[in-house]
């Protein structure tokens, strides 16, 4: 399951879409603090119930509801899937890292049972362009990373997207939003650059209001990954 869908343009969706069918897996997309899709997710827990209660009963074993845990890093929307399995709210749910922080049962209905769990993150994170991308959303709490240097990765991070991937629209949102085209500077200097422009020299405030409003949707649809090649 892909939560946010929200985040990205439809033409990105289609595009990893296209790459989960050619590896034989079924994406399933949503935007949970929307409701966008939960509907078939609940569905397919369903089925997937259905068929391990049949192959009970073939055994004489007695049916019983589906037990699934709800993994994923941070702040990716976990509890808000389980509030919308629901339909009210049972579990604190918020867009920061660490507000789930125990182990608890939820029953969504006699056939679903889900654990919410807190966001896990690998012991030792090796993979430095995966972990920036999880500061760029935050995904990994404020005091684990430096915001200037988040922001310099992020703007050039865009970059190479818009170089992989012509229509990618990261670096047309920031000239849009910010009135200062980053493609004959490096991240860094464009954030230098940023905060003489509208913060007065503080590189720190320019570096905050990039993320921030690329984590509230402000600077539009846009993914940090795009679909690896065949």
């Amino acid at each position: 399951m892909l939560n946010r869908v929200d985040m990205i343009t439809p033409a990105m969706r289609d595009r990893w879409q296209a790459w989960f069918k050619a590896r034989g897996q079924t994406a399933y997309y949503t935007d949970a603090s929307q409701g966008k899709g939960v509907g078939q997710i609940a569905r397919a827990a369903q089925q997937a119930g259905a068929a391990m209660n049949q192959r009970r009963i073939d055994r004489g074993m007695r049916s019983r509801p589906v037990r699934a845990v709800v993994v994923g890093f941070p702040n990716v929307g976990k509890s808000a899937l389980i509030n919308r399995l629901l339909k009210r709210k049972v579990v604190e749910s918020a867009r920061k890292a660490g507000v789930t922080r125990q182990l608890r049962w939820v029953r969504i209905s006699e056939e679903l049972e889900l654990l919410d769990a807190p966001g896990i993150i690998p012991a030792q994170l090796t993979d430095q362009a995966a972990a920036v991308k999880l500061a760029i959303r935050d995904d990994i709490g404020q005091a684990a990373y430096d915001t200037q240097r988040v922001a310099v990765a992020f703007v050039e991070l865009l970059k190479d997207l818009k170089h992989q991937s012509p229509e990618h629209g990261g670096i047309d949102a920031l000239i849009a939003r910010y009135d200062l085209d980053p493609s004959e500077s490096t991240g860094e200097t464009y954030v230098s650059a940023l905060a003489d422009y509208k913060f007065q020299g503080s590189q720190e405030r320019a570096a905050q209001k990039i993320l921030t409003e690329f984590r509230k949707g402000i600077l539009g649809k846009m993914s940090l990954e795009l679909p690896p090649a065949a």
